[in-house]
């Protein structure tokens, strides 16, 4: 199996060099270059031909934003991101980022490496099976004005890689007479809560970090914490989320699975279940309790996935009713809500 030839760029000599010395410890990993700025940075592209770029996004002359805005019309290049705790990183998302890691606090060798090797190293295999092209945001079906929308329901989405822009494809979408929303969309703790206010202010429904107690409104929209599996509760008639620290199911807190699954007992056939683009298997055994639940499930197609995944492991084992187009889905879970 060839190597993943990868570029690290960052304008940090020392944090560079820790990236490099520990990235070379994986036997799938190969380091072709370095660079300090976005200068070196694409004369390297041209030299080395790297699969996967590593990106930070504070730099000297010109930043990461910057960079891949100017980039990815000339040389599409999958790149993942390392930052601080900064919303910006959302801005390299939408410029054509795949991922970010969050940039750790210590340089302390024997801390960095474990991190470097197991998160970084895995969002870099991730991005090297990804096409760049599919990462750019397109235009959407208008959604229907339909004045006969179900609000006693509840619509639950999952997400991994590329699910902050898929989900933002969908969501901007809604308008308030939606059911209430919850979110499931791996990242780390603290993106979250920017991910849920950027959400918010460009979107027509109202959008949160979700927090126990929350309750689950008609036009809101609730973003499960980075380091807590959330669960929907029904209270009283009413339903809320119960937001908990917890172990990893599926590989993931917050999981998919674990919402789906509390969606299907607490709603029943009372639910729309969307699983789309990212890696692994998460959300695809919640979303076949909500399916036999009585819950109406959608899948996004392979066509418009960054990484199909979970949507496609979803839809091998029969836990996906539709599977369509990104691009449609909205339009789809306004159809399945109108009542008759």
């Amino acid at each position: 199996m060839r190597k993943i030839r990868v570029l690290v760029v960052d304008d940090s000599v020392l944090f560079r060099n820790l990236l490099v010395q520990s990235l070379k410890g994986d036997p799938y990993i190969e380091v072709v270059a370095q660079a300090g700025d976005a200068y070196a940075a694409r004369d390297a592209i041209l030299e080395y031909r790297p699969d996967v770029m590593t990106l930070d996004v504070e730099m000297p002359r010109m930043d990461g934003i910057q960079f891949l805005r100017k980039l990815m019309p000339q040389y599409p290049l999958p790149v993942v991101v390392i930052s601080a705790l900064d919303a910006r990183v959302f801005d390299a998302i939408e410029a054509g980022a795949v991922d970010f890691v969050c940039k750790p606090s210590t340089v302390e060798p024997s801390k960095l490496e474990g991190f470097i090797r197991k998160e970084l190293g895995t969002k870099i295999k991730i991005a090297s099976t990804v096409k760049v092209g599919k990462l750019k945001r397109t235009e959407s079906s208008p959604v229907s004005n339909m004045t006969n929308i179900n609000k006693d329901m509840v619509v639950a989405i999952g997400a991994s890689t590329g699910g902050t822009e898929a989900i933002f494809e969908v969501v901007r979408q809604f308008r308030k007479d939606i059911p209430g929303v919850v979110i499931v969309q791996h990242m780390p703790p603290g993106f979250t809560e920017m991910y849920a206010n950027r959400l918010n202010n460009q979107c027509q429904v109202i959008v949160k970090e979700a927090a126990t107690g929350d309750r689950v409104l008609p036009g809101h929209v609730l973003i499960a914490p980075g380091d807590k599996q959330m669960r929907l509760l029904k209270v009283n008639g009413m339903y809320q989320v119960e937001c908990k620290p917890g172990a990893k199911v599926s590989g993931h807190c917050p999981s998919v699975d674990v919402l789906f699954s509390s969606v299907a007992k607490a709603a029943k056939k009372d639910a729309v279940g969307v699983i789309l683009t990212g890696m692994g298997g998460d959300g695809a055994k919640g979303l076949l309790e909500m399916k036999e639940a009585g819950a109406i499930t959608i899948g996004q197609n392979e066509a418009s996935c960054v990484v199909y995944g979970m949507p496609k492991v979803a839809y091998d084992i029969g836990a996906v009713q539709y599977q369509m187009e990104l691009s449609a889905i909205a339009n789809k879970i306004y159809g399945v809500l109108k009542t008759t």
